[in-house]
C-alpha cells in the first residue's frame, strides 16, 4: 500500500466500520486467524495504540491456551493452522521479553517452543536463540553479530523467524550439547502438567 492509499484508508469510514466490526467478532471468537488479521490491519494503518494492545494480549491469551492444549496432550505444533499462528505469538511474545532484556522470560518462552515446535529448521533456531538468551546476549548485539541478514529464500510460513546465521547451525548446536542439555534441565520442570 502506498501512502496515500493508507491515510485513505484511515478516512474512509465504511473501512473503519468494518474494521471495527470485525475486530469486535474476533474478540468475540477468539479466533486467533481473525485476530491476527485485525492486529496486522491495525498495526499497517498506525491506529489506537489501545486497540493494538487488547488485540494483542488477546491473541497471547489463545496462543497459550493453544499451546497449554497441546502440552496436555503431549503433541506437538506445526506450521500450518492454527499452530503455525501459537507459534507466531509466542515467538513474537518470547523476542518482545528479550528486547526488553527480561532474559529469564525470553528464555522459557524459548524453551517451551524448542519442545513443542515440530519443524527441524525452526527448531535449530529457536535453540540458537534460547542459548543466546541464557548466555545474556541483548537482541540488538545478535542481531549484529550473529544473524545473517541475508535471509533464505523460503516458505512463506518461514517469514516471522529469524533461522539464518553467520555460522553452519548445526556444527554450532553439536558444539553447544552440553550447555543445551543444562539449560533443558534447568527448564524442563516447565513442561510438567
Amino acid at each position: 500500500m502506498t501512502q496515500e492509499e493508507l491515510e485513505q484508508a484511515r478516512l474512509n469510514p465504511e473501512f473503519l466500520g468494518f474494521l471495527d466490526k470485525k475486530e469486535k467478532d474476533a474478540l468475540e471468537s477468539q479466533n486467533i486467524k481473525e485476530l491476527y488479521e485485525v492486529l496486522d490491519t491495525l498495526l499497517v494503518l498506525d491506529l489506537d495504540d489501545a486497540r493494538i494492545n487488547k488485540v494483542y494480549e488477546t491473541i497471547l491469551i489463545v496462543a497459550f491456551n493453544g499451546i497449554g492444549a497441546k502440552l496436555d496432550s503431549h503433541t506437538k505444533l506445526s506450521l500450518d493452522g492454527d499452530d503455525f499462528l501459537y507459534i507466531r505469538a509466542f515467538y513474537e511474545h518470547a523476542i518482545e521479553k528479550w528486547s526488553s532484556n527480561n532474559f529469564q522470560g525470553a528464555k522459557e518462552l524459548l524453551f517451551v517452543l524448542s519442545q513443542i515446535v515440530d519443524d527441524e529448521l525452526l527448531h535449530e533456531a529457536i535453540n540458537v536463540k534460547l542459548l543466546a538468551c541464557h548466555d545474556g546476549k541483548d537482541l540488538d548485539n545478535f542481531y549484529e553479530t550473529t544473524v545473517f541478514h541475508q535471509q533464505t529464500a523460503r516458505d512463506e510460513k518461514y517469514g516471522y523467524f529469524i533461522l539464518d546465521f553467520k555460522f553452519d547451525t548445526q556444527n554450532y548446536l553439536s558444539s553447544k550439547t552440553k550447555e543445551l542439555e543444562a539449560i533443558y534441565t534447568e527448564l524442563k520442570h516447565l513442561l510438567t502438567v
